[in-house]
């Protein structure tokens, strides 16, 4: 039930992102709702559980989008993994901690993505990238976390998307 959940919250924020968010566009740029939910989950399950989510909605995306599969499996993996590390050590509850592990794994996500790109002769200048790209979906990403972490915190501990116990 859980896992059938995550994927219909992925498929929506998936087509929101691509229709909807395309329109509202700031600075160019929309946010990466995906990316945010991996940074949710990795940041409420731990490391271990962020990635296996990250790997698995960044698959999605890259079936649906048809361009190099696996940049966003890799990339939203590792993001899932790193913000999983801070999960005993940070206090989750809060929303300026949430906001901030949001942003800040954003920047790692984008930039890995970015980093990907290179490997596979997509060259895009980084500064241009960082300036534009990142730190803008960052912020964007950021102001979504304010918006939403406080429901999808209390889905993943007290609602159906909480890990039960056997």
């Amino acid at each position: 039930m859980r896992a059938l959940l995550l994927f219909l919250i992925t498929a929506v924020a998936l087509v929101l992102q691509a229709t909807i968010f395309d329109f509202i566009r700031i600075f160019g740029v929309k946010p990466d709702l995906v990316l945010l939910l991996v940074i949710f989950y990795g940041f409420i399950h731990g490391s271990k559980e962020g990635a296996y989510f990250g790997f698995l909605s960044g698959l999605f995306i890259d079936f649906l989008s048809g361009q190099y599969i696996g940049l966003n499996a890799l990339s939203k993996m590792a993001v899932g993994y790193f913000v999983g590390l801070g999960e005993t050590k940070l206090y989750k509850e809060n929303i300026f901690i949430a906001t901030i592990v949001s942003m800040v794994g954003t920047v790692i996500g984008q930039t890995i993505y970015y980093l990907l790109l290179l490997v596979t002769g997509i060259h895009i200048p980084f500064i241009n990238g960082l300036f534009h790209v990142i730190i803008p979906i960052a912020v964007y990403n950021g102001i979504f976390t304010i918006l939403l972490y406080g429901r999808f915190y209390r889905s993943s501990t007290r609602g159906l998307l909480r890990i039960r116990e056997m």
